[in-house]
């Protein structure tokens, strides 16, 4: 993992994005999204990569952020699961809140759209459910809007529903049509 981590991010620091590109930045829910085709209208970029952490895309925001049209950031489920090392949620929560700051000062006019954390699995979906709480919070506090796209994809237990799944945590095509049933709405009103 840690080499396709570290492909993408040296592609992206030599391929600087177009002003006026909206952005998807985060994990690899945005890295395996066909976001060009899901939103024709609209020039994107997607600067996603598998296993990516908040402070690990706040570490490469230069090569993301050009003044953009707007940003769809998704990130924080590899910094609560197990194999990342379980971290504590306000300690990411403070870190959502610190690459929040650092995305709106690159991009001040830029509008910017904090997708909940989708949801995982059982085991993971308290821990992800009180990170979406405070992610909410923080876009309040800083101006910011919050998608929930966890309402969405969620079964009663907290995972991610089997329909939108093919391994219990990546969306499958379905998953992806219904998350951007829940942004396009956002999306389409910079246009």
């Amino acid at each position: 993992m840690r080499e396709s981590i570290a492909a993408r991010r040296s592609q992206f620091e030599q391929l600087t994005p177009r002003p006026g590109q909206f952005v998807f930045l985060g994990d690899s829910n945005i890295e395996q999204g066909a976001w060009n085709e899901w939103f024709p209208s609209l020039p994107c970029i997607n600067r996603g990569i598998g296993g990516d952490t908040v402070n690990g895309v706040r570490l490469r925001l230069d090569s993301a952020i050009n003044q953009p049209l707007g940003v769809s950031l998704v990130i924080g489920s590899n910094d609560v699961a197990d194999f990342r090392g379980s971290r504590k949620v306000p300690e990411v929560a403070d870190e959502l809140h610190r690459l929040i700051t650092d995305i709106k000062s690159l991009a001040p006019s830029a509008a910017l759209f904090l997708n909940s954390v989708l949801p995982r699995n059982r085991a993971m979906s308290d821990a992800i459910r009180s990170l979406n709480e405070r992610y909410r919070d923080l876009a309040i506090k800083t101006g910011t809007t919050y998608i929930d796209v966890w309402s969405a994809l969620s079964a009663t237990d907290g995972s991610v529903r089997p329909e939108f799944t093919f391994d219990g945590h990546h969306l499958n095509g379905l998953g992806y049509r219904t998350w951007v049933d829940v942004l396009r709405p956002h999306v389409e009103s910079l246009g």
